[in-house]
């Protein structure tokens, strides 16, 4: 799915190169420290189908470091994730905890499968038997799954319901739960709410104070960081999914588009389609890649029009654009600030399921606004301070709060 293990290190040593935390630990040793993961689980999960044959489906988790907390990380099933991905993507989930400064760790795991091609019931048992394979590995205290790509509040009830049978304390097994289980709100809109709030104030430091947003990906993510955007006054003036592009140079109906893509399932047919491929050359002041990794390439980055990217989705951007793009004065917002939104409110969903005691949803939003405007704050004062872009920057700092966590509980 192109988020590679070896470019997410290859970035990390990179950015490490610059740092030494201590005489003991110089940069590149903590680096591979860092980068190495605590502990690899890979497995199959053979269920009943519908018509009776036999199902089998690869499974992984990965716990990439708990230095700073229990691993926590999303659940993605498609049918092209690999230990690779997964390993990628837990070690981003370390990174973009400790930037935002929340008591987490990082993991990540992923069942290789179309969900769509199964039925409800055949999802169901696959999820229960994953969640049953990994009884002794997850927890409120020790890994704590969430949401993803192809999964959502359905999924981890069931997750929830499956851990609750087998264990007493249960409630925060997961994040990302139906309301009605100990979810949080706000927690379903908290990733697109978290890019729009980031998209504001990069805007605004750089005197964008009337500007256009072009959108990769009408899903979890990009669906409400559209209307967030919207709600603020800001114009998205095109928006691409897997069925093709929509598109209007004065301001899509947002809402309008939501209902259309609820009743259809897509985006395609509301106005003029045009091929998905084409949204990363749309003329926008903002591009907003919020589908999978790996999207924006030496292929399509030439095409580029915008002067800032955000990235909504995991690793959007291959490693080799950015030198190019940073030529052509386009900003990148990493990933690890920009969607960070969703573990700040799974933080949050996991403080309240503690205490028992539930936040109004304005409470919630207020959190998550101060503490993305912090993080974009202080990664940016860092990048201007040290000469660095803003994703060098997001990892030192990242990088350096894993380290000093690592150096102070004497893990060598």
């Amino acid at each position: 799915m192109g988020t590679t293990i070896e470019n997410i290190v290859r970035m990390m040593r990179l950015t490490g190169d610059t740092l030494r935390f201590d005489e003991t630990y110089p940069g590149l040793r903590m680096v591979d420290q860092i980068a190495a993961a605590d502990k690899i689980i890979r497995f199959k999960s053979i269920i009943r189908m519908d018509d009776g044959s036999t199902g089998i489906f690869q499974c992984y988790r990965v716990q990439h470091s708990d230095i700073l907390g229990p691993y926590k990380g999303g659940t993605r099933l498609h049918p092209e994730v690999d230990m690779d991905d997964v390993k990628a993507l837990a070690t981003l989930m370390t990174l973009k905890t400790a930037l935002v400064e929340i008591p987490f760790g990082g993991g990540k795991g992923g069942i290789a499968v179309d969900p769509k091609k199964l039925t409800t019931n055949e999802l169901e048992r696959l999820i229960r038997k994953y969640t049953v394979r990994l009884l002794d590995d997850i927890g409120p205290n020790r890994d704590i799954p969430a949401p993803d790509v192809n999964s959502g509040e359905r999924e981890m009830a069931w997750i929830y319901d499956e851990y609750r049978k087998h264990k007493e304390l249960a409630r925060g097994v997961v994040t990302g739960k139906p309301v009605e289980l100990g979810g949080s709100l706000g927690r379903r809109e908290a990733t697109g709410n978290g890019v729009a709030i980031v998209t504001m104030e990069a805007a605004k430091e750089a005197g964008m104070n009337h500007f256009t947003v072009s959108i990769e990906g009408f899903g979890a993510v990009g669906k409400y960081a559209a209307l967030a955007l919207s709600q603020r006054g800001i114009r998205v003036v095109a928006v691409s999914d897997s069925g093709g592009m929509v598109a209007d140079a004065n301001g899509l109906d947002i809402p309008a588009l939501l209902a259309h893509k609820s009743k259809t399932g897509g985006v395609s047919g509301f106005g003029r389609t045009s091929p998905k491929e084409e949204i990363a050359a749309y003329p926008a002041d903002v591009f907003i890649p919020c589908a999978l990794g790996n999207s924006v390439t030496s292929q399509n980055a030439v095409s580029v029009k915008a002067k800032m990217i955000v990235e909504g989705a995991n690793a959007p951007l291959a490693l080799d654009v950015e030198p190019d793009l940073a030529r052509r004065g386009i900003n990148v917002i990493p990933d690890i600030l920009a969607n960070a939104g969703g573990v700040v409110v799974s933080y949050y969903e996991w403080v309240q399921n503690r205490e028992g005691f539930y936040w109004e949803e304005d409470e919630v939003n207020t959190r998550l606004a101060d503490k993305m405007i912090k993080s974009y704050q202080k990664v940016s004062r860092y990048s201007k301070d040290r000469g660095l872009s803003l994703r060098q920057a997001a990892y030192c700092i990242a990088m350096e709060r894993v380290a000093k966590g690592a150096q102070a509980r004497g893990v060598q």
